[in-house]
């Protein structure tokens, strides 16, 4: 049980898939002006992490042994179907939730950080338990990465930002940052 826990803890803060692997950087930059809207995203992107995580894991068992070069177009076919999935059942419960994510929600489809978790959970050779528990620390850390920054946003609207740094340059100084406050826990694994 230690293993899945440090799995979890690993993906969620000491790789977080946004700050330190800069995966995931459109919905980070977009998304992220609200918490509410913030939090919505990392919950959508908590659901197609996980049932990624398990189509993976079955396509890795059961069709990609004996075809393994369509193991990258089978993640692409299947990321692209979970996520109309959910982009449909948003629009039926929550219309106002769907007009908020705009073309965000599309574009989890191309969100490398989906992609990647599918590569990176094939390549460590993850079984399903571990497999999903990478997915949910990833979702998680994907999550606190949105929260966090649009918690800031939301800060610093109320703060006298010079002129200069107002807009992109300001999302920009505060994605580095946090980047950098992330790639602290670099070390925290290999030291124990």
């Amino acid at each position: 049980m230690g293993d899945l826990i440090w799995i979890l803890l690993s993906a969620m803060v000491v790789n977080n898939f946004t700050l330190a692997l800069f995966l995931g950087l459109c919905p980070f930059m977009g998304v992220s002006a609200r918490v509410e809207t913030a939090l919505r995203m990392g919950a959508a992107n908590v659901f197609v992490l996980t049932v990624t995580s398990l189509s993976a894991w079955f396509l890795n068992t059961f069709v990609l042994p004996y075809a393994p070069y369509l193991r990258l177009i089978s993640f692409i076919v299947v990321i692209a179907s979970l996520v109309q999935i959910v982009e449909i059942v948003i629009k039926k419960v929550s219309p106002a939730l769907f007009r908020q994510l705009g073309i965000f929600l599309p574009l989890i489809t191309t969100n490398c950080a989906i992609l990647g978790l599918a590569i990176f959970q094939t390549n460590r050779g993850y079984g399903l338990l571990e497999g999903l528990f990478f997915a949910v620390g990833a979702g998680l850390g994907l999550t606190l990465a949105l929260v966090l920054m649009a918690s800031i946003r939301e800060n610093t609207e109320l703060s006298s930002v010079p002129e200069l740094a107002k807009g992109m340059a300001l999302v920009l100084i505060i994605a580095g940052s946090l980047s950098l406050a992330f790639m602290g826990f670099a070390g925290l694994l290999s030291s124990s």
